[in-house]
């Protein structure tokens, strides 16, 4: 990590606190209930899983888990720290998950963003992701109402 660039790995069992102290960091702010280490545990142990961590010398900068069955994938979660927020630490996560689902041979890739998450929305439709759907009160809120859902979909090539 030449002058605390990120470095990018696969997400491991090593790795299960700091991937739960990332997702709480990016989403408990929204009203939501961060991922607990058991949470990911459970996710990256099912077929067709795959975590990427994004780190640097100054901390824990990101992590995205993603997941393919058959020639459809999902991204399960992408969560960037606060801090690290803006330097495109998303979208570089995002490349990541896209070369792998690929690679694993989906042809197309969804996810579910919240209507009152627009960085994250603005991101998604600058890679090409187009709106498949909607579910209603699909995000549950601590100290609110439930937020809708936008799915997303993502032809691959």
């Amino acid at each position: 990590m030449i002058d605390d660039e990120p470095v990018q790995r696969p997400l491991g069992a090593l790795d299960l606190d700091r991937a739960a102290r990332l997702h709480r960091e990016a989403f408990v702010p929204l009203g939501e209930r961060g991922w607990t280490r058991q949470d990911i545990a459970g996710l990256l142990a099912s077929p067709g899983t795959a975590g990427f961590l994004l780190e640097a010398k100054s901390g824990d900068v990101g992590m995205a888990i993603c997941r393919v069955a058959a020639d459809e994938a999902e991204l399960l979660t992408v969560a960037v720290s606060p801090r690290h927020r803006r330097r495109g630490a998303g979208r570089r996560l995002l490349a990541a998950v896209i070369e792998q689902v690929h690679l694993a041979g989906a042809r197309t890739l969804f996810l579910e963003v919240g209507v009152d998450n627009p960085a994250a929305r603005a991101l998604y439709d600058s890679l090409g992701f187009v709106v498949a759907g909607r579910r209603a009160g699909y995000y549950a809120r601590v100290d609110g109402p439930p937020a809708d859902a936008v799915i997303m979909r993502l032809t691959l090539n």
